[in-house]
């Protein structure tokens, strides 16, 4: 496995953690690292520089899946593929470099790996769909 894919699925964990646990962004900012003292400088750093765009921008990021999930609130949504979709739409904003579709095939890929393969179509018609608007909004 590649450290980028690595990365994304800690940050996967890492929303999963505050959004199941009910834990602000700053304490498992903390506290998930306290067991994950032999991990990779560059995996834990991809990771934590997402997870720091995903809280600081988490209203912006859930309005926006809203917007492209036709008749699904977050609530609604099974909590890997609400926090699949939130990483994804994250590294959109703080990764601008790594193409988009690169982005989208590595959220399906995990959606794979932790979520249901009915959840494979929604998280890959979700992302395209933000993908497309904001490419067409622009910088």
């Amino acid at each position: 496995m590649g450290s980028r894919r690595k990365s994304r699925e800690l940050l996967l964990q890492m929303l999963f953690q505050c959004d199941m646990g009910k834990q602000s962004a700053e304490h498992v900012g903390k506290s998930f690292w306290a067991e994950r003292d032999d991990m990779d400088d560059e995996v834990r750093g991809y990771a934590e520089d997402l997870f720091r765009v995903a809280a600081d921008r988490a209203e912006e990021i859930d309005r926006l899946l809203e917007k492209h999930a036709m008749n699904w609130r977050m609530e609604r949504m099974a909590a890997v593929d609400r926090n699949v979709l939130r990483a994804a739409v994250a590294e959109f904003f703080g990764k601008p470099q790594v193409p988009k579709v690169v982005i989208i095939n590595e959220a399906i890929e995990i959606a794979r790996r932790f979520s249901t393969p009915e959840s494979v179509n929604f998280i890959n018609g979700v992302l395209d769909s933000v993908a497309r608007d904001l490419d067409e909004k622009g910088p």
